[in-house]
């Protein structure tokens, strides 16, 4: 199966929580070409966090949570041990927010090597050892001493990271699938009145070779499967036969 998930207002999240995710799998590898692109993804993650109602947003929705699953205490059919477990998870993500000062990332934008390297680093080519000999060096540092900055550096960010994983992880948990069938390619669905969906997520199987075109508001989802030409010949089409997948809604 092929997931697909759409927001319906907020992207920010999924970018933010694919870039940590990119991140963490080329730190964990060993190869300095991995530890460059590790780098660039680190420059994303503070290009798209550079949004400065970002931290306040983030701390609002955690706490919504907090004030959400403390009024389920005593609540005889929800575990208690697993309440208190989310619970202390949300408030140890605030804190952590709480206390970083000023901007996300502004301690790493205020080292000047770093800043050097993201000057160059979108330049096709920008890092060669004549334009940054720093930096070249540091690739050929035992692979242990870069692993060390990275998470060093991701230390900045990582706070961030983890309030974003816990709240995508929460609202994930609030969908549940239901098999639908897109007749001939093509999928609507009114949505129920006096809800407010954040996030729709989409399971395809492989074997469908289908690739979903997606449009939803707070009224309607509709969802057109297409065939995707691959060597770009040509406009996607439509496909034409009925196609089986699970759709999910997390409000």
């Amino acid at each position: 199966m092929i997931l697909y998930e759409y927001p319906f207002n907020e992207r920010t999240w999924l970018r933010l929580e694919r870039l940590f995710d990119r991140f963490a799998q080329l730190q964990a590898r060993s190869e300095a070409i991995d530890h460059h692109f590790a780098l660039v993804t680190l420059f994303e993650i503070l290009d798209v966090a550079g949004r400065p109602d970002l931290k306040p947003e983030t701390m609002r929705d955690l706490d919504k949570q907090i004030q959400l699953l403390n009024s389920y205490r005593g609540n005889p059919i929800i575990s208690e041990s697993v309440l208190e477990q989310t619970l202390q998870e949300l408030q140890t993500c605030f804190g952590q927010l709480e206390q970083m000062d000023g901007k996300i990332g502004h301690a790493l934008l205020e080292k000047d090597w770093l800043t050097a390297i993201r000057s160059r680093i979108s330049i096709p080519g920008g890092t060669c050892e004549f334009d940054l000999p720093a930096y070249h060096a540091w690739q050929h540092l035992p692979a242990e001493e870069r692993q060390n900055d990275l998470h060093q550096w991701m230390a900045e960010l990582q706070p961030l990271g983890n309030s974003i994983k816990l709240l995508l992880h929460m609202l994930r948990g609030s969908g549940q699938a239901q098999k639908n069938t897109a007749k001939q390619g093509h999928f609507q669905q009114n949505l129920p009145q006096g809800r407010t969906f954040q996030l729709l997520r989409l399971k395809i199987p492989l074997a469908a070779q289908a690739v979903p075109e997606i449009s939803a508001n707070r009224l309607i989802v509709t969802v057109r499967m297409m065939q995707q030409n691959m060597q770009g010949q040509g406009a996607a089409s439509q496909k034409t036969n009925d196609i089986d997948f699970e759709l999910s809604l997390c409000a």
